[in-house]
């Protein structure tokens, strides 16, 4: 098969959003970059924002059987959920289950493909209906945006590592139980894999780290795994004008500018409460400022100047913030592929930030950034001024960033290894006479 007969191929993404959030947003970018390379890419929804033709939202049947059977499936999904609520742990991120409203109706009405790529369809996607509906002709590849596909319920394990022997007594559910919640959905979920052959569904881990979690997983660990990371868009971020980036923020033009990032400044796995606690003991000559975007108020409880400028959608705008920046800080105590990460060092600023999942193979130490243990304050805090003593070095870091993100993280180079991807997949299904 040739590249040429791929582009005839019809491809389809499922994403359970097409815009919101930044799962979404790279599950899109991909998409339309697989279309400007003349592909036959679609995308379908559970829940759409966009007015892209390209992308459709699913539309269940509204027949009496088909709109109680959803509204069976929901009350029995709220009541398995209904047992945890004064339980599960508050400033936890989501927990979902593997069973959805839908049950079987998406697979039924799945529209033409030839290739399924999944990336993140919690709430979406059945398990056990979508695997045994979709026809077995079809190959499936699904980018991992966080570890929920192979965990019993949570997105992120923060540590737990039960996934690996079978989850119960999940503590993101408050529960002691061995047969709670998480075991169920985890035993479900091996039902449902297990009858997946090895070579239909092929998965795609965003670095190095979530690679060997599925490698590690009883769930998919027989399945094949691809690294490919997300790309960014180098011409929406790159350096800007630093004088100017910050008159638009307000941000003091001879301040040590550090700067945090995250949907929402209040997740804990985001770590901005260990920044704050390496930012207590500051020496006063720092001359630290502290930037923070993403919805939610936080405070820092010292004199340190802080500008919070709250969720910023607009990426140009975005770009200059990272770029008023000295320095980005990802203090996550787990993380995949934080595109924040990427975006800053698109945009020429150096990152300090943990060793931890897959920020290592982003911020590599001397050469875009410097990195601390898990979180370790003091080894934070002692990150951040290094780069910030040292201009020089500092100027070198930002133009490797920028240079790295050229090289490696760039749409056009994630969007054809998708393409090689896909047809390594259909050159080893057809044979070679063909």
């Amino acid at each position: 098969m040739t590249e040429c007969r791929l582009r005839n191929l019809r491809i389809l993404h499922l994403n359970t959003y097409d815009v919101t959030g930044g799962a979404a947003l790279a599950t899109y970018k991909l998409h339309r970059g697989l279309c400007k390379l003349g592909y036959d890419s679609s995308m379908l929804v559970a829940h759409r924002k966009s007015s892209d033709p390209t992308v459709s939202a699913f539309a269940p049947k509204r027949d009496l059987p088909s709109r109680l059977s959803r509204r069976l499936r929901h009350e029995s999904i709220k009541f398995a959920f209904s047992r945890y609520k004064q339980t599960r742990p508050a400033g936890l991120e989501g927990f979902t289950d593997d069973r959805s409203i839908y049950g079987a109706q998406l697979p039924r009405q799945l529209p033409e493909c030839d290739i399924i790529n999944l990336h993140w369809v919690a709430g979406f996607l059945d398990y056990r209906h979508f695997f045994a509906g979709v026809p077995q002709h079809i190959p499936i590849f699904w980018r991992l945006s966080d570890m929920n596909a192979f965990t019993g319920g949570c997105h992120f394990d923060v540590g737990c590592g039960k996934h690996e022997t079978g989850c119960g007594a999940c503590p993101q559910l408050g529960s002691a139980s061995e047969e709670d919640l998480s075991r169920d959905i985890w035993k479900r979920k091996e039902s449902a894999f297990r009858t997946v052959r090895p070579e239909r569904l092929h998965v795609v881990a965003l670095n190095r780290w979530m690679a060997e979690r599925v490698r590690r997983s009883p769930l998919l660990g027989r399945f094949g795994v691809t690294v490919i990371p997300n790309g960014v868009e180098t011409d929406v971020f790159a350096p800007r004008d630093k004088h100017f980036a910050r008159d638009v923020f307000g941000i003091p033009q001879d301040a040590n500018v550090l700067l945090f990032a995250a949907d929402s400044v209040t997740n804990r796995r985001k770590g901005f409460h260990v920044l704050t606690e390496a930012l207590n003991t500051l020496p006063d000559s720092s001359n630290i400022a502290l930037v923070s975007v993403g919805a939610g108020n936080v405070k820092l409880g010292h004199g340190i100047p802080h500008i919070h400028v709250g969720h910023v959608e607009d990426r140009q705008r975005l770009s200059l913030v990272y770029s008023a920046a000295d320095v980005y800080v990802a203090p996550s105590l787990q993380d995949n592929q934080p595109n924040t990460v990427l975006e800053s060092m698109a945009c020429g600023t150096p990152v300090v930030g943990f060793d931890v999942g897959g920020i290592p193979d982003m911020v590599r130490p001397g050469v875009t950034g410097l990195l601390a243990p898990v979180g370790d304050a003091g080894g934070l805090r002692a990150a951040i001024l290094q780069i910030f003593e040292h201009r020089e070095t500092r100027a070198s870091l930002g133009a490797a960033c920028r240079r790295i993100v050229m090289e490696e993280y760039t749409m056009d180079r994630q969007v054809r290894q998708y393409a090689e991807l896909y047809l390594n997949a259909f050159q080893q299904a057809v044979p070679r006479s063909s």
